[in-house]
């Protein structure tokens, strides 16, 4: 499917093809705050962010789930910090 996102390493929106999958894609209990962590997803090499709210989801380059340990917290401190 098509997915419009934020490279943060461009500075723009993006579109890419993207596939959300068990093997691919770790989906995290809604909080209620919209800033949350809701998916995580392996793409090419890459992690994709997607938070609770209406933002656009956000790539990190040569990141994984396994390497963050498939944890919420740990893929919130690497949104934070893209997005600085």
């Amino acid at each position: 499917m098509e997915v419009l996102i934020y490279n943060p390493q461009k500075g723009r929106l993006e579109t890419i093809i993207a596939d959300f999958t068990d093997e691919t894609t770790t989906w995290f209990d809604g909080t209620g705050n919209p800033e949350s962590v809701k998916m995580i997803a392996d793409l090419d090499g890459n992690l994709l962010i997607t938070l609770a709210g209406w933002s656009y989801p956000v790539i990190i380059y040569d990141v994984s789930r396994e390497k963050i340990k498939y944890s919420r917290k740990k893929a919130r401190n690497l949104y934070k910090q893209a997005m600085l």
